[in-house]
């Protein structure tokens, strides 16, 4: 049976848990694992901690992950990349080097019978302005070329600092499930229910496994946790929606179902 893959919030290039390059190599060993029966991959923002396309350099490193990715799409299977808040300067190096095409905004898919709106997550929900504000700055083409001006030894440097500012001020809320009220992402897919209905809300971005149903009983809110505390992604094999977690025994679900934790 085939199945279809969600992961998200790697932040390669930072140390956690474990270092980058651990973490890079146990993220190849479960790609290699799931090569078997995947019908498709959804890598959903995030996969670097940072990442700057110049005309002619991209950061160095994470060649097991590109080197991986490379090999899955040359056996054909597809892999669908989304930028997140810290990858976002992320231009046609996937296209044009690995066939992976890249999207900047939560897209719409009909996933073997199933309704999916599937997106990084950032900048989503009511609030946090002032990072809607940056992001619309970070994403305005003058801007890139600016930064681009910058020699790269500087530029990423630079960029690493606010990497790791980003990531520091997000600490309060890892760990923690605030509640159907207070978690942004909820409102959010709730919200866009009333527009029109989808079963599966697929996110990342939150660093917390959620498997949460939505206000009307039927759809549910994924998101996809990280790879820096949980090693958790989701498996959907087109009757059952899974979260589960990579060589970790101690993941934990949270959200308002109560899934049993899926240990792989």
């Amino acid at each position: 049976m085939k199945k279809v893959y969600f992961a998200s919030d790697f932040h390669l290039g930072v140390d956690a848990r474990l270092s980058s390059r651990e973490r890079e190599q146990q993220i190849v060993r479960w790609l290699e694992q799931i090569r078997k029966d995947a019908e498709a991959i959804y890598l959903v923002g995030d996969v670097f901690d940072f990442w700057f396309e110049y005309r002619t350099v991209v950061p160095k490193g994470c060649l097991r992950l590109l080197g991986k990715l490379a090999e899955l799409r040359d056996d054909g299977i597809p892999i669908y990349f989304f930028t997140g808040n810290h990858d976002m300067w992320m231009f046609r190096y996937f296209e044009e080097e690995l066939g992976i095409p890249i999207y900047r905004q939560p897209i719409e898919r009909e996933i073997m019978g199933k309704s999916f709106l599937i997106g990084h997550g950032d900048g989503l929900g009511p609030g946090d302005y002032g990072y809607k504000f940056i992001k619309k700055v970070f994403a305005n083409p003058f801007c890139q070329w600016l930064f681009e001006r910058l020699h790269p030894n500087f530029g990423i440097r630079l960029a690493n600092f606010w990497s790791g500012k980003s990531r520091g001020a997000a600490k309060s809320d890892v760990g923690r499930f605030l509640g159907e009220a207070n978690e942004w992402l909820i409102a959010y897919c709730n919200r866009k229910l009333e527009q029109k209905h989808r079963d599966y809300f697929i996110f990342g971005h939150r660093h917390l496994p959620i498997d949460h149903a939505l206000k009307n009983g039927k759809s549910r809110y994924i998101n996809l946790g990280d790879w820096l505390h949980y090693n958790s992604y989701a498996v959907f094999d087109g009757s059952k929606m899974e979260i589960k977690f990579f060589e970790n025994d101690n993941g934990k679900i949270f959200g308002n179902r109560e899934a049993e934790q899926q240990k792989t």
